[in-house]
């Protein structure tokens, strides 16, 4: 009796694990080139979260259902970060893996080219090469741009996701610990030249008038490193939480996620000229300089076009799309990452 007891036990353990074996789900795959992520693979949604306010002056305010894009290059995945070349544009796609390279002529994907683990913390161009961060296994990937193919992996990666990486005359910059580490990397040998202390948190570069600047969004604070002596010449307070930067029209511009507003910091004096009221705050978002303009993007307001001369938002839309912007070849690229595209725009037909 206890032996027949024994053995329907074990055929009743049997079993079931044989029905949990049947109501396991199918293995995911990864999305493919092109398509969306399927539904079962992609991550919860975030909660949404309430609309930025936007800029405050009358008249500036748009609907992003008044643009019609002169292009739509999909992707597939996530696109995101980008980076501009003579006849390219190039973004990323963390999801995938990948970055593709977007031919400004054809108005087509041209390549596709899969680098280190999901790829984040910005897109750079230089030395013949566009240079990858990745967050998934902390390597940075050179991409050479004329054979469309990955050419070396670097044993060092971002310390954010959202960052950026920089291109001097004759090195890549990226943060790389949160400690507070900036590395430089000689394009030369591929590897790590020098190490310089920035302050703990860290997350964004950009290079402007012989020096590397760089973000602390904890510290609401603009770092000024000399790219000659690799050492920290100045510390410039400017708005709240500020980690995105661009440089152009002598200037150093950053998208502050804590209050929302644009900081300018003249390169020469190293001051503050202006936090400029834009209504951005929050997490993700991207700014750029190109065609004479600074342009921000962050969900719900894909773009926000600023202009130098007058230190203020002159244009600006809502509505779905965006996430990273650049401008150049005449045009605006936008990469709207939730819709697994990236729109090309004409600005002369702004209205």
């Amino acid at each position: 009796m206890k032996i027949e007891k024994t053995f329907i036990a074990m055929a009743g353990l049997a079993i079931g694990a044989f029905v949990g074996l049947a109501q396991q789900p199918p293995a995911a795959t990864p999305p493919r080139e092109g398509q969306p992520p399927p539904q079962a693979e992609q991550k919860k949604p975030r909660p949404r979260r309430p609309p930025p306010p936007g800029v405050s002056t009358p008249g500036v305010k748009r609907e992003m259902t008044t643009i019609t894009p002169v292009a739509v290059f999909t992707t597939g995945g996530n696109p995101d970060w980008q980076a501009l070349t003579d006849d390219a544009v190039w973004v990323s796609a963390g999801q995938l893996d990948t970055i593709f390279r977007l031919d400004v002529k054809t108005n087509e994907v041209a390549a596709k080219v899969v680098v280190g683990k999901r790829p984040c913390s910005g897109l750079i161009a230089g030395f013949g090469s566009v240079w990858a961060p990745s967050c998934g296994d902390k390597t940075l990937g050179r991409v050479d741009q004329k054979t469309n193919t990955l050419v070396a992996t670097i044993p060092v990666g971002p310390a954010e996701s959202e960052g950026g990486i920089a291109a001097s005359s004759d090195a890549i910059w990226l943060v790389t610990d949160k400690a507070g580490k900036m590395s430089r990397i000689d394009p030369k040998t591929n590897a790590v030249a020098a190490t310089i202390d920035v302050p703990a948190g860290s997350a964004s570069v950009i290079y402007g008038d012989d020096a590397v600047w760089v973000t602390t969004p904890g510290a609401n604070m603009l770092t000024r490193v000399d790219a000659k002596t690799n050492k920290v010449t100045d510390s410039i307070e400017v708005g709240k939480g500020p980690r995105f930067v661009t440089y152009g029209a002598g200037s150093v511009w950053t998208l502050n996620q804590g209050d929302g507003t644009i900081s300018r910091v003249d390169t020469k004096t190293r001051k503050l000229v202006v936090n400029i009221e834009a209504g951005m705050p929050g997490s993700g978002g991207e700014i750029g300089f190109g065609l004479g303009h600074i342009w921000a993007s962050i969900p719900q307001i894909p773009i926000a076009e600023i202009d130098p001369a007058t230190n203020t938002v002159i244009r600006q839309w809502t509505g779905a799309g965006g996430d990273s912007i650049r401008a150049g070849h005449g045009s605006v690229f936008l990469s709207n990452l939730s819709a697994h595209n990236v729109w090309r725009i004409d600005p002369s037909k702004f209205e």
